[in-house]
């Protein structure tokens, strides 16, 4: 990492911190700031640094700047679904940084879709039937942001790269307990761990640049 991205790691990282704190305490003076700067951070990370393929890093940055419009839509529960459609378009910019990296693991990719399918089969099956309880109209959105973190989260294990692995992971652990949240069960801890493992997932996707 160069000294510039060090500083914008820094900038995150407290960002976050700031952001989990105040999930965890009902501030939302708070979060209206820390939430969107931790992103900021984050996007400086992946522009100064050295990847190890520019190509990657590219479509990287585009995942991150629609990641941060989307955390800005979701700032507001009004904009749900916007946000939904903006965070589907940084996992299919995700998902073509990962086709494009070199080389590209089959077999991998063929355990990461087993996996997916299972907890799609399972907690996807009935975070989407929550969904449709609340508006029929929200589950052709659902049912493509299911598809697309799927793909994303495969193609991440075909890439191969351990930080890349575990940030995709940890995105759709992100993204399951914000679903399940939302249109399942409610619960004190749920808050929290949804931006802990977003923010640590979307660390672990910057650090596969390196």
């Amino acid at each position: 990492m160069t000294a510039l991205s060090v500083v914008f790691a820094s900038v995150a990282g407290a960002a976050a911190l700031a952001d989990w704190w105040s999930r965890a305490v009902d501030h939302r003076r708070t979060e209206l700031w820390a939430k969107p700067v931790a992103l900021v951070g984050l996007i400086g990370v992946a522009v100064t640094l050295d990847p190890v393929d520019g190509n990657v890093r590219v479509w990287f940055v585009v995942a991150l700047v629609w990641s941060l419009a989307g955390d800005v839509l979701l700032l507001d529960d009004r904009r749900f679904v916007a946000g939904l459609a903006v965070f589907l378009a940084g996992h299919v910019a995700y998902t073509v940084g990962f086709v494009v990296a070199e080389p590209w693991r089959w077999w991998s990719a063929a355990l990461a879709t087993v996996l997916v399918v299972a907890l799609t089969a399972t907690a996807g099956r009935r975070i989407v039937a929550g969904a449709r309880r609340h508006s029929k109209a929200w589950t052709p959105p659902m049912v493509a942001y299911l598809i697309a973190i799927s793909a994303m989260a495969v193609t991440a294990a075909g890439a191969g790269n351990g930080w890349a692995v575990l940030g995709a992971s940890l995105f759709v652990t992100s993204d399951a307990v914000l679903g399940w949240r939302r249109f399942v069960e409610d619960r004190p801890w749920m808050s929290v761990a949804v931006m802990v493992t977003y923010h640590l997932g979307q660390a672990g996707l910057v650090a596969s640049l390196l």
